[in-house]
């Protein structure tokens, strides 16, 4: 481990929950670095957290501990796991969906169950609502600082038992020469929608930069938006206010609106009920 400690959650940063996990962890050991993913994924949106997941574990140092915290099951049966992920990162949290996106474009390979009557902080028994502080942090912050092996975490779980999300798999179209997916997540702060298309899928329109595609976004069947949409390489290459279709970051296809919010523009959310299509122009 490096005693790195990485938080997500959907608690926000307007009241005290974030701080008392980090004096959890902290009291585990003052030595560990911590930082946080984000706090401000939508409330009780599992989906949200695995994809921010998703976005950002491959880019930290192996050995890494992340936290997620997205919990709307909390005081349920429902498990306390850490999974162990294939490039050598640590996730502890619920097993509610949280581990969707990294276990089916990471993989993980390993997944124990925390152990409370060890792995929990002391006189917190009876506390039934902040388990992201009395389990997780506190876990997760022996982890990463050593205190335990990930083998002491807990009974190994067989990894058939993942609880996983329903992911859109995308339609490649050879005949009306489309790809479908939907729009999985935002861009929150730029309104971009990010889809579940990648790259690669994308690529078997044979895409050229310049050049149009019909662009149709659908929610519960009904459409919402129709138009032809330039593929460039990024923002600035259309004029301010013009839409653009591009590759994000994670190698997904994007839509945004240079300077401006797609999402807003045209009320498009995001999930599964919301589908997107690409089509080709001849």
């Amino acid at each position: 481990m490096n005693k790195t400690l990485v938080f997500q959650s959907d608690f926000g940063l307007v009241d005290g929950a974030v701080s008392a996990m980090e004096g959890v962890a902290l009291q585990v050991d003052p030595e560990l670095k911590l930082h946080h993913l984000t706090h401000d994924i939508t409330p009780y949106n599992i989906f949200e957290g695995s994809y921010r997941l998703f976005q950002t574990v491959n880019y930290w140092p192996e050995g890494t501990v992340f936290v997620s915290v997205v919990d709307p099951g909390v005081g349920t049966n429902r498990k306390s796991v850490v999974a162990k992920t294939k490039t050598g990162h640590y996730i502890v949290t619920p097993d509610n969906g949280t581990l969707t996106h990294l276990n089916k474009y990471l993989g993980i390979v390993a997944l124990r169950e925390i152990e409370e009557s060890i792995n929990r902080r002391k006189n917190t028994e009876l506390s039934y609502t902040f388990h992201g502080r009395d389990v997780y942090a506190y876990t997760g912050a022996r982890l990463a600082a050593g205190v335990i092996t990930y083998e002491e975490v807990g009974k190994e779980l067989p990894l058939s038992d993942i609880v996983e999300l329903d992911v859109v798999e995308t339609e490649y179209n050879a005949e009306e020469k489309s790809v479908k997916g939907c729009v999985d997540i935002l861009d929150v702060r730029f309104g971009s929608l990010w889809t579940s298309i990648s790259r690669d899928d994308f690529y078997q329109l044979n895409p050229e930069f310049g050049k149009r595609y019909e662009v149709s976004i659908f929610h519960e069947n009904m459409l919402v938006y129709q138009n032809q949409v330039v593929y460039q390489h990024s923002f600035a290459e259309v004029p301010v206010g013009s839409p653009l279709l591009y590759i994000n970051s994670v190698y997904r296809v994007g839509i945004a609106i240079n300077q401006g919010s797609f999402a807003r523009a045209y009320n498009v959310g995001t999930g599964t009920n919301w589908k997107i299509r690409i089509r080709a122009i001849d």
